[in-house]
């Protein structure tokens, strides 16, 4: 029986790939890798698969810029298309290969590796993950699909990554945020720190539009959603003892409040004809009106 291929993992493998996925090297120890070949613009194409699909004009034209000035530094990473051999797709490098057209460059340098349509997909992944401008809910999905498509782990990810496992981990709890809070993230109106704070809320989407309107801190935030959180469990508790309340109490609780206008709540000691009656005003003026009430005489 023929053995089963295994599934490349994120060992050695994936570092080797990260080496070549970076496109900015930041020191001389860093040294991009050398090409395996030059191939003409034309006889490349981008990957039909890739995720990202929206490529800023600003930033494409600084690169090109730079192409013109110093060259591609990083090569490219491609395969041979499956579709046509007498091309090659492109794994890693879009960015540079449209900015080396803007920069009317004839030949890329290239390095040819032979990755099936999975780990395609991975390494594309992975690219997008380190670009600079990512938002924090992009990034997050990024590892959300490492991990759902590849089973790859935290630990992993961050070991080959080079993050910490808190910081993978804590992005990926954004995702568990309502949409419309993730879009206050994407666009900036929010950062990742005030959307971590929002992530254990009961109403995260409330929380973040009174957030963004005040400009609150991070710190500020968190105090927000303590003090709702603390408030809420109050309520709760209030509605649960009003629950252990027999019928006739709160019958009679209903009367007194429609009778006064303001919220009565009756407690009775266990065991004990003796208890305790509470009236909850809303203003300086309710109160006002019950004194009058209690102070009435024939």
């Amino acid at each position: 029986m023929a053995e089963k291929k295994s599934k490349r993992g994120l060992g050695r493998g994936l570092s080797a790939l990260m080496a070549d996925v970076a496109e900015n090297p930041g020191t001389s120890a860093e040294r991009p890798k050398d090409a395996d070949r030059t191939l003409p613009v034309e006889n490349i194409e981008p990957n039909p698969d890739q995720p990202r699909r929206d490529f800023d004009k600003g930033p494409l034209e600084d690169l090109a810029a730079s192409i013109k000035e110093k060259g591609i530094i990083q090569p490219l990473i491609v395969r041979v298309s499956p579709r046509d051999a007498r091309r090659y797709e492109i794994v890693a490098g879009e960015r540079r290969w449209r900015a080396a057209q803007m920069a009317q460059l004839h030949e890329v340098p290239v390095l040819v590796r032979e990755f099936d349509d999975t780990e395609v997909l991975e390494v594309a992944i992975i690219e997008n993950i380190q670009r600079a401008d990512l938002n924090p809910v992009e990034e997050a999905a990024g590892y959300s699909q490492l991990m759902e498509r590849f089973g790859h782990t935290q630990e992993k990810l961050a070991t080959a990554l080079g993050k910490s496992r808190s910081h993978i981990a804590n992005l990926m709890r954004l995702l568990n945020l309502p949409n419309e809070v993730q879009a206050f993230l994407r666009d900036g109106s929010l950062s990742a720190g005030h959307a971590r704070a929002l992530v254990t809320a009961d109403d995260p989407v409330s929380l973040a539009k009174h957030i963004i309107k005040n400009g609150l801190s991070v710190r500020d935030a968190e105090k927000l959603v303590k003090s709702s959180h603390n408030a809420k469990m109050k309520d709760k508790t209030a509605s649960q003892r009003s629950s252990d309340k027999d019928a006739d109490t709160v019958a009679l609780e209903g009367d007194l409040s429609a009778s006064l206008g303001m919220k009565v709540s009756l407690s009775h000691k266990a065991g004990q004809e003796s208890g305790q009656l509470t009236i909850t005003y809303d203003s300086f003026e309710q109160l006002d009106e019950l004194c009058q009430k209690l102070t009435v005489s024939d």
